[in-house]
């Protein structure tokens, strides 16, 4: 109740009408407290169609980039640019309607499993439907369901598990069509095999689109065009996974300690 509302778009904020998603920010800094700055002159240039995975550890500032571009705060310093426009230039619902994303901890609201799956879509058929549901790994699990696409969900799907949730949420991703995705931990709720099945249907998911991957498991980003790691609210270092194995830095060592704790 003590929350500040947002802040009103300015009078020249316009709706954005056709996205390519190239996305930039330009020496942003921010805080959640004035003195206390998480990123510190970050900066990022996200190509339309290329695959950005952003590591480090906890508190380092990964989540909070991902909080700037959809606007839920407010910049300190610097610029965020869509498509060469001004995030602060953009209707704030048109800017975060640009994006889908899918979260550690999904989010499903009271109706069907068919509502909750297509929900911001229009005209859409069935058979789109079930070739999401398949890719994403729920289509078995729903046809078992005594009302299948029609089995009614309470609030936020609280007698499925954690895991039916995740997949129901990638299933709806794939079937939005914002031109960027952003992905914060989000096959963290699946064991390793089923999260296997669904890398690759993440990759026909992904392809053409401009992609914010966020991944503690290390295994899910291997391909991404850029993985940026970040350190102390600034990137240390980025590069394909190749190049950053190359230079033996910081991404390495988490490489190194990924396997060193699971022989341990």
């Amino acid at each position: 109740m003590d929350e500040l509302p947002e802040r009103p778009d300015g009078e020249k904020a316009r709706v954005l009408e056709e996205v390519y998603g190239d996305v930039i920010l330009r020496d942003v800094s921010f805080g959640y407290q004035p003195e206390q700055r998480i990123l510190k002159e970050f900066n990022l240039h996200a190509k339309a169609g290329q695959q950005i995975a952003i590591v480090g550890p906890t508190g380092a500032g990964k989540t909070t980039v991902i909080n700037l571009l959809m606007r839920f705060y407010d910049i300190s310093k610097g610029c965020i640019l869509l498509d060469g426009q001004d995030a602060y230039d953009i209707k704030r619902d048109s800017l975060r309607g640009a994006y889908t994303m899918v979260l550690q901890d999904a989010w499903l609201f009271h109706g069907t499993i068919y509502e909750n799956l297509v929900y911001g879509r229009e005209n859409i058929t069935m058979e789109e439907v079930e070739k999401a549901a398949r890719a994403a790994m729920i289509y078995s699990y729903i046809k078992k369901l005594p009302e299948g696409f029609q089995t009614q969900l309470s609030d936020n799907g609280v007698h499925i598990s954690k895991g039916q949730r995740q997949l129901l949420t990638i299933a709806r991703a794939m079937l939005s069509d914002a031109r960027m995705l952003i992905l914060d931990e989000a096959t963290s709720n699946v064991d390793t095999r089923t999260e296997m099945q669904i890398q690759k249907a993440m990759r026909s998911l992904m392809a053409d689109k401009t992609c914010f991957v966020i991944a503690h498991r290390l295994s899910t980003i291997r391909h991404a065009d850029l993985i940026l790691v970040v350190k102390d609210g600034r990137i240390a270092e980025q590069g394909s996974h190749e190049e950053l194995m190359r230079k033996r830095g910081e991404y390495f060592q988490m490489q190194q300690a990924r396997f060193e704790g699971a022989f341990e």
